[in-house]
């Protein structure tokens, strides 16, 4: 008996994507053909030097900055033009580098608004702040205001997008 084994296309793709700003001097070239595929459960990182892209190019994959060329898909539908809005219904999720501070906001309320539920428990609510390494009993009740390290913020925005059940982040 033959075996067959059956390729499942990628859950996410960014197919030569490029990206250019108009400036006084001419186009300013800040992607160029970018190329990668991101499969169910994988983890990628894009690195490089300070300038080389990669804040644009998530801003892109985002719907914050419009490509120049190539296309965007996600669960292999071209989503190159679709909106930021869009992209977050589907379940794509940004993280941003500095994230904001929201005084008078509790984390609890905060994780309650990414999950979409009001009833989100307590409970819930540690759970998620324990997957991205905080105390939770510590962090709950706080206020996500000035109080907080940037670690500790973008840490609370991690399990905001976990809340979110995002399936791309």
């Amino acid at each position: 008996m033959e075996h067959q084994t059956q390729t499942m296309a990628p859950l996410f793709q960014v197919e030569n994507v490029s990206i250019a700003y108009k400036t006084k001097r001419g186009p300013l070239q800040a992607v160029k053909g970018a190329s990668f595929s991101i499969g169910d459960q994988e983890a990628v990182a894009l690195i490089g030097e300070s300038g080389c892209g990669k804040t644009t190019l998530a801003k892109a994959i985002m719907g914050l900055v419009k490509p120049t060329g190539g296309t965007i898909r996600w669960n292999d539908t071209d989503i190159t033009d679709l909106d930021i809005t869009g992209r977050a219904r589907l379940g794509i999720s940004y993280g941003f580098q500095q994230p904001p501070r929201f005084k008078g906001l509790k984390v609890k309320d905060l994780l309650a608004l990414a999950a979409g539920s009001d009833k989100l428990t307590r409970e819930e609510g540690c759970q998620y702040l324990t997957k991205v390494g905080l105390c939770a009993g510590d962090y709950i009740d706080r206020e996500v205001d000035a109080s907080l390290s940037g670690g500790e913020v973008k840490r609370i925005e991690i399990a905001t997008i976990l809340a979110r059940s995002a399936g791309l982040m």
